[in-house]
């Protein structure tokens, strides 16, 4: 009878020590999230973590100043290009962007610097000395030996 006593009390000593672990435990998880985080004044949890700033954060004036000389010459600004990303020039870029059917928060949409003609300049590229940005010739002047050298490779039956 002893020994039953002493099996269920070593028993009743790990049920208890097993539930005393369970309640401790959260306790524990909470107290060192509560670690990683920074309180503001508001009293918001806030990660401790610093925020970076990626990409483009501003425009360079000289290149405000090539957008807002094109953005006249298409009659979207009126006046004389300050180099300075104002509201106004905001408002005429995002007027040009609308009239072309392109979305209008980003500033400025690369698909517009392109339409102004203030795209990328290849001149200077590697292989752009001797070559031409010409549109291909028409199929009209591809010889018929070529023509059909080529309908032959890819399958297709003239």
């Amino acid at each position: 009878m002893e020994g039953l006593i002493s099996v269920l009390s070593s028993k009743c000593r790990l049920a208890i020590l097993f539930s005393v672990v369970l309640v401790l435990t959260p306790a524990f998880a909470s107290s060192n999230t509560a670690a990683t985080h920074k309180k503001s004044s508001s009293g918001k949890s806030h990660k401790s973590k610093s925020h970076k700033l990626h990409g483009q954060q501003a425009i360079d004036s000289s290149r405000v100043t090539e957008i807002q000389q094109a953005l006249i010459r298409e009659h979207y600004l009126t006046g004389e290009p300050n180099g300075s990303w104002d509201s106004t020039t905001l408002a005429a870029m995002q007027k040009f962007q609308s009239d072309q059917g392109w979305q209008t928060r980003l500033m400025p949409d690369s698909r517009a610097l392109k339409k102004l003609g203030l795209g990328p300049d290849y001149s200077t590229a590697i292989n752009a000395e001797g070559s031409s940005f010409a549109p291909p010739a028409p199929p009209s002047t591809i010889p018929a030996t070529q023509a059909a050298g080529f309908a032959a490779a890819s399958g297709v039956n003239q």
